[in-house]
């Protein structure tokens, strides 16, 4: 009975289409998917399953775009190539999402009960492609060691010997090159992160089931972006990770969630990229002050890019920022006059490119500042 009459209601309630039909026959039957959180775990792992249908219908807008020129301007656009760029682009989409599908299943084995959404993210999981450009690809190195290095080399100043029953935590740990970098050096490393896009694809990494081999994945992250590109070679180029394996371990963790909620207390907090990010940065750094001992360390380097729209309750200056981790009790190493162990300590302004095409014609680039304060004894 109701197969005979719901088209009939659909049409009566001007429904029926394509685009509409069978979203509105569930949410009538069974009522609507519930909406969940930007970071929340059910849409990054239906973000990442359907990436392949989010950026395939993309590329149908651009040929749609690319019929509506005069037949000589097709000609025109045939005879440079246009029409086998996006049947390339076609191509290279449906390579990129088997890996989004294996996060997406990986991500479903684990939690088998996970409720449904309808809600997608392919910006999202298109920055996570080039994180994993900028974390775990020999392409990314330079971007990588220019952005870690003035952290690394405040980490190796003590002693290895000590290193061992030290712990430190890193939030906002995206996919987690910097903590497992840590965790080289000897030290106890927490990688803390809220979004669910990061952290499924980091668990991509540390799986045995999905990764097993240095180079073992490919992926094409600058193809769907067709501006500021020198050539067709170049924005097609394949890049393979991981460089590395990561792996969980004795000296390797991962806590996944809200920064604001941990509790454990840490010898070191680093925060990289991440300060910028809070709704509240006061209560950030006095959350950051909490979970530190006595003496303890914390190393920032990043810039302020505030979240948009008036979502942060206050966006302040680097100067304010300062003023207000000194209000909370920090000690920042080398101000007031007083002096710093070494140079790796000294706080300066450091160049970063974030998550760049190292060929394109655009670059993002931040003069992120760097600095180590101390919670007093």
């Amino acid at each position: 009975m109701l197969a005979t009459i719901l088209p009939v209601l659909l049409l009566m309630f001007g429904l029926w289409g394509p685009p509409k039909l069978w979203h509105t026959i569930r949410d009538m039957i069974q009522g609507p998917k519930k909406h969940h959180g930007y970071f929340s775990l059910e849409q990054a792992t239906y973000s990442y399953a359907q990436y392949r249908s989010m950026a395939l219908a993309e590329v149908n807008d651009m040929h749609r775009s690319y019929v509506k020129l005069s037949r000589t301007h097709k000609r025109i656009g045939y005879d440079l190539g246009y029409p086998a760029k996006l049947r390339r682009l076609e191509e290279l989409t449906i390579l990129n999402a088997l890996v989004t599908l294996n996060i997406a299943h990986l991500a479903l084995s684990e939690r088998p009960g996970l409720a449904e959404t309808n809600s997608g993210d392919l910006g999202r999981v298109r920055e996570t492609l080039k994180h994993f450009v900028r974390d775990w690809s020999s392409e990314g190195a330079k971007e990588r060691g220019t952005t870690l290095e003035p952290i690394l080399d405040a980490l190796c100043l003590v002693s290895p010997e000590r290193r061992a029953g030290m712990r430190v935590l890193v939030p906002g740990a995206g996919l987690g090159r910097l903590v497992w970098e840590i965790s080289q050096l000897g030290y106890d490393t927490t990688a803390n992160e809220l979004s669910s896009f990061m952290t499924l694809a980091f668990r991509f990494l540390l799986s045995p089931s999905t990764t097993q081999r240095a180079e073992q994945h490919t992926i094409y992250p600058y193809a769907y972006w067709f501006s500021h590109q020198r050539s067709s070679e170049s924005l097609f180029r394949p890049v393979s990770f991981p460089d590395t394996v990561p792996r969980l371990g004795d000296r390797l963790h991962l806590v996944e969630g809200d920064f604001l909620t941990h509790s454990r207390n840490y010898d070191i907090i680093v925060t990289l990229f991440f300060i910028d990010t809070s709704l509240n940065v006061i209560s950030t750094l006095e959350h950051i002050y909490e979970l530190l001992l006595p003496g303890g360390t914390w190393i920032n380097l990043g810039p302020l890019l505030w979240p948009g729209g008036a979502q942060a309750r206050v966006e302040l200056s680097l100067d304010e920022i300062l003023q207000l981790a000194k209000m909370i009790g920090f000690e920042i190493e080398g101000e007031d006059g007083g002096t710093i162990e070494a140079d790796a300590l000294r706080t300066r302004s450091v160049r970063c490119e974030y998550t760049g095409d190292r060929h394109a014609m655009m670059k993002y680039m931040y003069d992120s500042e760097f600095w180590v304060a101390r919670k007093p004894k």
